[in-house]
C-alpha cells in the first residue's frame, strides 16, 4: 500500500500508530552545517553541537542533517557571529559574551560577572523576558537565537602564583573569556581574550599568568594543571554562563513550521543535557586534580568586594550610554534580584546545610 493510500484509509490516528509522521516526512530532505566556537577535544561545549544535530535526525526520520565543525575548519572560533549573519552558515554555537567588542549586549545573552546562575538563566530565558529581548537584540544581525548548554558556576582559573589581595591583580596578563574582563580590568587586570585551543601554550610559555576555561572536568582535559598550579574559585564572572545557539534568519523562515519546532527541541534537549554532563563530571575531576597536586583557594573577599564594585560601575555607565543594553539589563537585574530572594530561602539555604554534612 502507497503513502497516500495508507493515510486515506487509516487516518491520521492509524498513521501515527504505525509510525509514520505525515507533517515530517514530507518535508524535502535539508543538509545544513553547523559552526562551533570550540574544539573538538573538548566533548562538552564542541559535544553539545553533536548532541543537537543527532537528536534533529532522530526526529526528522534522517531527513534534516546537520554536519558538525569544530572551531577553525569553517572559520575562526570568534568568527561565528559573522558567519550565520551574512550566511556563510546556517547554523552556530557559541558563547555570545565572545562578541562584547561588537556590543556588551550580546554578554547578557550568556553572562555577566556578578549575574545569574545557570538556572536563573534558563529561568530568565523562558519564564521571564530574556529570549523575547535577546530575540529583538539579535533581529538587528538576521539572527535568531537559542538557548544550547550552560556549563553551570565556573571556576576562576589558573594561576601561576598565589593571589592574595587585589593587589596582587595588578599588571596580570589574564585569559578570561568576554566581558568579564572589561570588569576585571578596573581593579588592575590585563585581560587576554584567547580561544580555548590556544590557552594551554600561552600559559606555559608565560605570554600570560593566569587563565581561566570552565571547571575540573575540561580544565583537566586542557592540562592547565601542569602549568599553573594554583586552582581559584568562584568564577564570579561566570555564575550561569549560557551557549546559544544561532541560526541565520533567512534560512530559519525558509523551514516548515515542523522543521522550527524540531529546533527548538533538540536546542532544548542539549541545553540540559550540556549542564547534566557537567554537573556529573567535574567531582570526579576535581578529586583527580587536588590528588595530583593542584592547590585550591577562594579568591579572597576584597577581590570579591573590589570587582563587584567594579561589575556594578560598569553596568551603570552602559545604561547611560547604551539604549540596547539599558533595555536588556534592566529587566535582567529585577530578574535577578526577585530570584536571589527566593534562592536565598530555597536552594542556597539547603546547599548551605547539605554541603557542610559528611554523607556517606
Amino acid at each position: 500500500m502507497d503513502r497516500r493510500s495508507l493515510i486515506k484509509h487509516a487516518g491520521i490516528a492509524g498513521v501515527l500508530a504505525a509510525g509514520v509522521a505525515p507533517a515530517v516526512h514530507a518535508q524535502a530532505a535539508i543538509r545544513w552545517r553547523i559552526a562551533s566556537s570550540f574544539p573538538k577535544s573538548l566533548d562538552t561545549l564542541f559535544g553539545v553541537c553533536d548532541v543537537f544535530s543527532k537528536k534533529v535526525s532522530e526526529m526528522t526520520g534522517g531527513k534534516f542533517q546537520i554536519t558538525t565543525h569544530a572551531a577553525g575548519e569553517l572559520m575562526p572560533a570568534f568568527g561565528v557571529l559573522d558567519g550565520v549573519s551574512n550566511g556563510t552558515v546556517e547554523m552556530a554555537n557559541t558563547a555570545p559574551y565572545y562578541f562584547f567588542g561588537k556590543d556588551p549586549t550580546y554578554a547578557l545573552d550568556c553572562a555577566i560577572p556578578f549575574g545569574l546562575n545557570s538556572r536563573q538563566m534558563t529561568a530568565w530565558m523562558y519564564e521571564g523576558n530574556g529570549l523575547k529581548l535577546t530575540r529583538e537584540f539579535y533581529s538587528n544581525v538576521g539572527i535568531v537565537n537559542f538557548p544550547m548548554g550552560n556549563t553551570g558556576a565556573q571556576m576562576g582559573g589558573w594561576y601561576r602564583k598565589e593571589i592574595n589581595s587585589v593587589a596582587d591583580l595588578k599588571g596580570l596578563k589574564f585569559r578570561v573569556g568576554g566581558f568579564g574582563g572589561k570588569v576585571l580590568e578596573r581593579v588592575g587586570v590585563v585581560p587576554q581574550n584567547i580561544p580555548g585551543g590556544e590557552i594551554y601554550q600561552s600559559l606555559e610559555k608565560g605570554t600570560i599568568d593566569a587563565a581561566e576555561w570552565v571547571g575540573p572536568y575540561d580544565d583537566l582535559k586542557l592540562g592547565f594543571n601542569k602549568v599553573a598550579p594554583h586552582y581559584y574559585y568562584p568564577g564570579f564572572w561566570e555564575g550561569g554562563p549560557q551557549l546559544s545557539l544561532y541560526v541565520g534568519k533567512k534560512a530559519y523562515d525558509g523551514l516548515s513550521s515542523e522543521y522550527r519546532a524540531i529546533i527548538e527541541n533538540a536546542a532544548a534537549f542539549a541545553h540540559t543535557d550540556m549542564q547534566a554532563k557537567y554537573d556529573g563530571r567535574n567531582a570526579a575531576s576535581l578529586k583527580q586534580l587536588v590528588a595530583g597536586g593542584t592547590k585550591l583557594h577562594r579568591f579572597p573577599k576584597d577581590v570579591m568586594d573590589a570587582s563587584f564594585k567594579s561589575a556594578m560601575e560598569v553596568y551603570a555607565e552602559l545604561s547611560a550610554s547604551n539604549p540596547a543594553w539599558k533595555k536588556i539589563y534592566a529587566d535582567y537585574s529585577n530578574f535577578r534580584r526577585d530570584a536571589n530572594l527566593w534562592f536565598r530561602f530555597s536552594e542556597a539555604a539547603f546547599d548551605d546545610f547539605m554541603q557542610a554534612q559528611r554523607l556517606s
